[in-house]
């Protein structure tokens, strides 16, 4: 072999992945339509587009999920066939789907376990594991089973999954949704370290502010088609959003002065055991929250948020009575359905599997919590009635789907927990409790819920908020908690939190004066009567 000199010419690195042509249709919908993509080595390049614009079909082509009906893939400038994720695997491809690929019986280490070899040792895998997690701050307990755990700690599992085979090129589907301004930070840092040693990061996320901060390139799909690229640093997040949906997201008015009414949901020293060996047990838990008026409760996932909604929901029913009350009555010990009779609608986390059965259509999903007349008579299903309101919720909320007979498992996360939300608020509810009410969705989408909650809220509606999303708090809300470790901090009026204060929060770090108000008065009850003066102009 002759040695290289000066004067042979140097070689471009060829393109890590690159996609020509991709097609992929289903009896209802074009996903994929003509798609071509490419992303160099190191390369952070976001794909960006509405809820249904086909990015997800099109990243689980690339990690063999989903099988192309036409187009060719090419890996580091050779074609390649990539007929299942094994295969994907084998090249470096890792991926992170926003619907978890997770067996709830097993634990962490066991999941992770299952894309690894046969021969894998156990206990040096829950080393790494804890390592792993403890490096970029998506700390796990390898032990724990799958199904005690929330969604946001799901997420740090399929994360730490995809870090393990040290990949060429990782897929992230929403990675940032559960995660506090501080750990996306430190996320982001992990992202650029791995980006410098050569791993290309396809990111998919709809917070356009991330993606002008992290990435190098755009591609910008509608409608199943590539419609553009571009440099995202060059563009501001209305300029995205202008390329995304083509025109400018719906602008929300600003919120009309309103003093709170009667108190609607109460919670008073809420404290339950762990319900399991890795539950947070939740520790004299008070909260008031009032037609008129929403509040909202910031917190790392894991911290408690699972188990206050299962006993919110009815889900868990260890309280007693009074230690939650409903437009007035002590529920504490009642289930679901009693619940939704007094008038309480509840849209949990978990999208596939507590919000909606993934094998069922969307009008029967709608009748999950509209079990009476019109629908429902005499014990007899009304289905002309149950079809046309599940085609009016689609309508209503813009949802991407062939009908009200599709399942709700062929939709798109934006586009299921549109109709999920749909599907509570035209309950027209006394009280609607939403975890998480926009994860997943586009800005688009995410206007819209916004403009329908607090639609709730000016027809008297108490709306509590439970989401890892400060912005979207901060955006809504009247008033703010955080939980940390099971515990409640004081409330604090959303005017005067800080995004610094709420993250030291949760970390636990809070007393009671630290929610004083700019009056002198203290947080909790104290604040809260200021405020409720000050929005009745006394």
């Amino acid at each position: 072999m002759t040695p290289a000199t000066s004067d042979t010419p140097h070689r471009p690195e060829p393109p890590r992945l690159e996609l020509s042509g991709i097609c992929k249709s289903y009896p209802a919908v074009v996903a994929n339509d003509n798609v071509s993509l490419t992303v160099g080595p190191g390369e952070i390049h976001a794909v960006l587009g509405e809820n249904g614009a086909g990015k997800s079909t099109l990243m689980k082509i690339i990690f063999g999920a989903v099988k192309p009906d036409a187009g060719t893939v090419r890996w580091n400038g050779a074609a390649v066939h990539i007929a299942n994720p094994q295969d994907a695997r084998k090249l470096g491809i890792a991926m992170v789907f926003q619907h978890f690929s997770l067996f709830d019986t097993l634990t962490v280490a066991e999941n992770i376990a299952l894309g690894l070899s046969a021969d894998v040792n156990m206990a040096k895998l829950a080393e790494q594991i804890r390592q792993t997690g403890h490096n970029y701050g998506l700390e796990l307990e390898p032990h724990r089973h799958v199904h005690t755990l929330s969604v946001g700690e799901r997420q740090r599992v399929e994360i730490v999954r995809a870090l393990l085979t040290r990949p060429q090129l990782l897929i992230l589907d929403e990675p940032t949704s559960v995660l506090t301004p501080q750990a996306v930070q430190k996320l982001f840092v992990t992202l650029r370290k791995i980006s410098a040693e050569g791993c290309s990061i396809l990111y998919i996320s709809h917070k356009l502010d991330e993606i002008r901060e992290l990435c190098h390139s755009a591609t910008v799909m509608r409608g199943g088609k590539v419609t553009g690229h571009c440099d995202p640093a060059q563009e501001t997040a209305a300029s995205l959003s202008r390329l995304m949906i083509g025109a400018e997201p719906q602008q929300e008015a600003e919120p009309k002065p309103h003093a709170p009414g009667e108190v609607r949901l109460q919670i008073r020293q809420l404290s339950l055991a762990r319900a399991h060996a890795f539950a947070t047990p939740l520790d004299s838990i008070s909260l008031d929250v009032c037609s008129g008026e929403i509040v909202g409760i910031a917190g790392v996932s894991g911290n408690g948020q699972q188990e206050l909604l299962a006993a919110l929901s009815g889900e868990d029913r260890r309280a007693r009575p009074d230690m939650i009350t409903l437009t007035g009555k002590a529920v504490g010990n009642l289930g679901p359905n009693a619940r939704r009779a007094r008038g309480q609608s509840l849209v949990p986390e978990e999208r596939l599997g507590r919000g909606a059965v993934p094998e069922m259509s969307l009008t029967d999903n709608m009748l999950l919590s509209h079990q009476k007349a019109p629908f429902v008579v005499n014990g007899m299903i009304r289905f002309a009635h149950a079809v046309q309101a599940a085609a009016d919720i689609i309508a209503r909320f813009k949802v991407k789907a062939s009908g009200p007979a599709a399942l709700a498992k062929s939709l798109s996360g934006g586009n299921l927990q549109k109709f999920i939300v749909g599907r509570e608020i035209v309950r027209q509810p006394q009280v609607f409790v939403v975890a998480q009410p926009t994860w997943g969705v586009d800005v688009g989408a995410a206007a819209q819920i916004h403009h329908e909650i607090r639609l709730l809220k000016e027809a008297g509606c108490a709306v509590l908020i439970i989401s890892e999303e400060l912005d979207e708090l901060f955006h809504l809300c009247d008033r703010l908690h955080v939980i940390a470790k099971g515990r409640l901090s004081p409330s604090i009026s959303s005017r005067l939190a800080t995004r610094e204060q709420i993250g030291l929060w949760m970390s636990g770090l809070w007393d009671k004066n630290e929610a004083d108000d700019e009056h002198g008065n203290s947080g909790g009850l104290a604040a809260f009567t200021t405020q409720r003066g000050e929005l009745a102009g006394v």
